[in-house]
């Protein structure tokens, strides 16, 4: 659901990476809500960035770099929080989650735009984010993905217009 806080973070995004017009996308829980779809609460906002960008992202919102612990599921080359806007963005450049003892990097192929006020968003497919979902395979990601296969049964059984 779009909270408030919510939209107020999404304009505050919009706004700051207005100037980088390639390399980056809102991704997870909030990436399903910019699509119209609830999946339950947003605690933070995910920034995907190709990791070209990390030092002009992080520059242009004022955020250092933080070393992460290692973690079984996911690494990236640059990880950032920023605090600036009332729901905490978690910036990643670089991001890889492990699959059968492998990394894989995490690559949106496609690409929607959604405008705001202060600019566009950028969010993996329906159909993408539904595999990223997947992929990941974590208990908080089943609802997102039931709610993203009821959307989709939903589109299928709507009638032609």
């Amino acid at each position: 659901m779009m909270t408030p806080e919510l939209c107020a973070t999404l304009h505050s995004v919009a706004g700051a990476m207005a100037s980088f017009p390639d390399g980056w996308w809102i991704i997870g829980s909030a990436a399903l809500t910019l699509h119209g779809i609830d999946a339950g609460p947003v605690d933070d906002v995910d920034l995907l960035i190709e990791a070209g960008l990390a030092d002009a992202v992080f520059d242009r919102l004022g955020i250092a770099p933080i070393l992460l612990p290692p973690d079984p599921l996911f690494r990236s080359t640059a990880f950032a929080r920023w605090q600036a806007a009332p729901v905490p963005v978690e910036v990643m450049a670089g991001l890889d989650v492990a699959v059968a003892g492998c990394w894989q990097r995490v690559e949106p192929r496609t690409r929607q735009r959604i405008m705001k006020s202060d600019g566009p968003l950028f969010v993996p497919d329906q159909q993408e984010l539904l595999a990223l979902f997947r992929l990941f395979g974590r208990p908080k990601d089943a609802p997102r993905i039931r709610a993203l296969m009821a959307e989709a049964a939903g589109k299928a059984a709507a009638p032609a217009r």
